[in-house]
Formats: C-alpha cells, sequence, structure tokens
C-alpha cells in the first residue's frame, strides 16, 4: 500500500509540474479572522478557470491557507522572495516551505500540488498578507 501511495503521488508530482507554466487568471481572495478578532489574514489564489474557483475543495485550500498565514505569520511567499541576510530559517519565514498547521507531514507547497493533482489545473498562491491588531 506504501508503494502504491508513493507512486500515485509522484505522478502528482509530474502532473503539478507540467501544469506549472499554464497562466491563473481566476482564482478567489480568501480572508480569515481568527477568534477574537486580533489577528486576521487575505491571500490571493489564483488557478486556470472560475469552474476550479467555485469548487469546494478550491474554497477549502484557499480557507486553509489564509488560517496558515494568520496562524504561523510568514514573511515571505517563497524561499527566492527570502533575502540573503534574512536569519530566521527558510521553512518558518516562507509560507510554501511551512508545515501545514493541520498535518505537519506535509508543507504548503504540496498541499497546493495535492490540489494541482486532483483538479487538474494549475494553482498559484498570488500574495498574501497578515494583519495583527497593535502590530
Amino acid at each position: 500500500m506504501d508503494k502504491a501511495f508513493d507512486t500515485l503521488q509522484a505522478k502528482g508530482f509530474l502532473k503539478a509540474a507540467k501544469k506549472a507554466e499554464r497562466v491563473t487568471g481566476q482564482g478567489l481572495v480568501e480572508g480569515y479572522v481568527h477568534t477574537g478578532g486580533r489577528v486576521g489574514a487575505l491571500i490571493e489564489l489564483n488557478c486556470e478557470t472560475d469552474f476550479v474557483a467555485r469548487t469546494e475543495e478550491f474554497k477549502k485550500l484557499a480557507h486553509d491557507i489564509a488560517m496558515q498565514v494568520a496562524a504561523m505569520c510568514p514573511l515571505y511567499l517563497t524561499e527566492a522572495d527570502r533575502p540573503a541576510d534574512c536569519e530566521a530559517e527558510a521553512s518558518a519565514a516562507c509560507l510554501m516551505t511551512q508545515p501545514f498547521i493541520k498535518d505537519p507531514s506535509k508543507t504548503i507547497k504540496d498541499l497546493i500540488t495535492d490540489t494541482i493533482a486532483r483538479t487538474g489545473e494549475n494553482i498559484r498562491l498570488k500574495r498574501f498578507v497578515r494583519f495583527e491588531l497593535g502590530g
């Protein structure tokens, strides 16, 4: 079973890699405000068609990523955005390399790649912002 799972996961990653260059002109902006209203986050998650953007799976992905931003306070989207003089470790400072709060065995990049494999469309996290009261 483990070997079959690994094989299917590898196929999913290959599919995602092939779709990486496709244009992502649709999507949605998702917001999350943590209980108490002291911390919030907004993200822009893009996909190829509005059909996929309206699916529950895509909306759940966007919500989970917005929750991740609010909880983990990433500074940069990817390692390429992280300056060389940044003292914070990439796995903590970069959203795409952070362990997912609901399943630490996956990163945010893995989460997006899995969704790409299931939907058959390219998905790209374009930007995010985090707000904290008094910050």
